[in-house]
């Protein structure tokens, strides 16, 4: 193994019956965890979305209703899942704008916050991009020299993405062998929320869409209070709404 590890890193590949993180659902999810051993742990589920899979997504995927009707939900599985990515560094392909937020948003629909926070987030796709710009299938075969069979299959993603990253970290030594060292390569998301309806810049969380956008939000709410309200009853992610009710309450906080 060329990656060396300090704690797990969990690869995560996720099918959805679509890719709408705000009202979309998981069909199947695979998580590759990597000890720093190097030993590998695997989790793969089925999952019931509670709402019909778009044909369209089927054909991606290869998951079907009928092949769904009979999955536990995710919040039936939603603390094992927790319990399997405790104190696990993420991994993934395109993980950081797909998989992770939506794996985040599902959480918080069952009731139950799974924070990133002091989490490392590595996306291999990133990488990837930088260097040569392709898809999965053929980052598998640059640096693995072989065919992804079975793409889309949730697990076979996972397991080429682990796959790939390593291999990355064996062709390019400038982006280092830890998770730190290519979270600084690629650079890290300052993230506010993974809608990204937040940016901060400076430290201060700012709009990032809409008639406010790149005013503070503390800022706006002082001055436009029911704009919260607009925001926590509209076509917004949890997560969105989430973050926004943390930026109030802690201004509330400084006030009190």
């Amino acid at each position: 193994m060329n990656l060396q590890l300090t704690r797990p890193l969990a690869f995560i590949d996720l099918e959805t019956t679509g890719v709408n993180i705000g009202t979309d659902r998981i069909v199947e999810i695979a998580i590759i965890k990597i000890n720093p051993d190097g030993s590998q742990q695997v989790k793969r589920k089925l999952v019931n979305p509670q709402m019909p899979i778009p044909a369209g997504s089927s054909d991606v995927h290869g998951i079907t209703d009928d092949m769904v009707k009979d999955a536990p939900t995710f919040k039936q599985i939603a603390n094992e899942v927790k319990q399997f990515l405790e104190n696990c560094d993420l991994g993934g392909y395109n993980s950081n704008r797909f998989d992770v937020p939506m794996l985040v948003e599902e959480f918080l629909r069952s009731g139950m916050e799974f924070s990133v926070d002091n989490r490392k987030m590595v996306d291999a796709q990133k990488v990837f991009h930088m260097m040569e710009q392709r898809n999965l299938s053929a980052a598998y075969k640059f640096y693995c020299g072989k065919t992804l069979e079975s793409a889309h299959s949730a697990e076979a993603d996972a397991t080429a993405t682990w796959e790939v990253l390593d291999a990355q970290v064996q062709r390019y030594p400038n982006i280092g062998n830890t998770v730190e060292s290519i979270v600084k390569f690629t650079g890290e998301d300052d993230i506010v929320d993974f809608a990204r309806r937040f940016i901060r810049v400076n430290g201060v969380e700012i709009f990032n869409f809409g008639k406010h956008k790149g005013r503070a939000v503390t800022e706006v709410l002082k001055a436009e209070p029911q704009y919260y309200d607009w925001m926590m009853k509209g076509d917004f992610s949890l997560h969105t709404k989430q973050k926004l009710t943390e930026i109030l309450n802690r201004n509330l906080l400084k006030k009190s």
